[in-house]
């Protein structure tokens, strides 16, 4: 089995605010940890009332001052909200305090619907347009001076921060490719150019001083528990959220609904979208994710679990770590 790590959307549940789930994510980390789990990353999200990792960099300085040897990153910040030198003194902050731990994935999307994007970063559109430049300039604040230099990212400089692409589509890729960088997928819920986009990355990627050869990690989601039912039961969260978020009202995580109902339309888009989830016991898990990382080549998985019960979350995920 290749590496496993987690994602950590820091779920706002239903019933539930935003410390307790931040609270919860340095918990599970700690967990993660003792699991051998190699990363813990989150995600960059605004104005989703069902996330509260939208500080990014501030929620991975809660869960790395928790933890002792896991690696803590981004998965990722949405670049074209930032400006890069901000980027790289924040996670040169994060490095400075936890040296060899910390790692930047780096995405395109705003993280956000189009009115957020604008609060942020008031021409979105130019902005993502940026984001090759914006990267590579970020990278740069991360390299020792080569002499007087006026711009310089303190702490940052010098640092050792993987920068990682993150993406779901062949734009990513391509990027990726070309600056010779590790690439995640979106896979746990953009799954249609996955195969086309790490066959275009694996083909055209150029080896760099970061990385050799081409690296990938695949995400999905993953409902483990001690029956079958109970691991769809558990699923049913994900779904009802994931059909509200499509629907423009998205709401805190749900709880599960045994007697969930979906159209025949909304069953077809969810069999697409959420087409890497697995759910089942420890067993059925464990090959489902082997057997997706060896049809796509995949040097690493990530895995997300969205489950309203915390008990039943780190049970999820300590199923799947043994």
């Amino acid at each position: 089995m290749v590496p496993l790590s987690i994602l950590d959307l820091a779920p706002i549940v239903e019933g539930g605010d935003a410390g307790q789930a931040l609270h919860r994510s340095l918990e599970l980390a700690q967990h993660a940890e003792r699991w051998g789990y190699r990363r813990f990353w989150m995600a960059e999200h605004h104005g989703m009332p069902g996330v509260a990792s939208a500080a990014t960099a501030v929620a991975l300085a809660h869960v790395a001052a928790g933890t002792s040897s896991i690696r803590v990153g981004a998965g990722g910040i949405m670049l074209p909200n930032h400006a890069p030198l901000l980027i790289a003194e924040q996670f040169g902050t994060l490095a400075a305090l936890h040296p060899g731990r910390i790692d930047l994935g780096l995405g395109r999307a705003p993280g956000g619907d189009p009115q957020t994007a604008r609060a942020l970063r008031k021409d979105p559109v130019a902005a993502a347009d940026a984001f090759p430049r914006d990267v590579v300039e970020l990278m740069a604040y991360f390299q020792p001076p080569p002499g007087p230099r006026r711009l310089r990212a303190i702490p940052g400089e010098g640092l050792d921060v993987p920068v990682w692409i993150l993406g779901s589509s062949l734009y990513g890729a391509q990027l990726a490719a070309a600056l010779g960088l590790p690439y995640a997928f979106a896979s746990h819920f953009a799954p249609a150019q996955l195969d086309d986009a790490l066959a275009v990355y694996r083909a055209r990627f150029q080896p760099s001083a970061a990385l050799e050869r081409p690296h990938v990690m695949v995400a999905a989601n993953v409902f483990a528990a001690d029956t079958e039912e109970e691991a769809r039961l558990l699923r049913s969260s994900l779904v009802r959220a994931f059909l509200a978020l499509r629907s423009g009202r998205p709401v805190p995580l749900p709880p599960p609904d045994p007697h969930l109902e979906v159209s025949e339309t909304e069953a077809a888009m969810l069999q697409h979208v959420l087409r890497h989830t697995f759910a089942g016991t420890a067993g059925q898990v464990r090959d489902k994710l082997a057997a997706f990382a060896e049809r796509t080549g995949a040097d690493e998985v990530i895995v997300t679990s969205q489950i309203h019960d915390f008990a039943a979350r780190l049970r999820c995920f300590e199923l799947v770590a043994d």
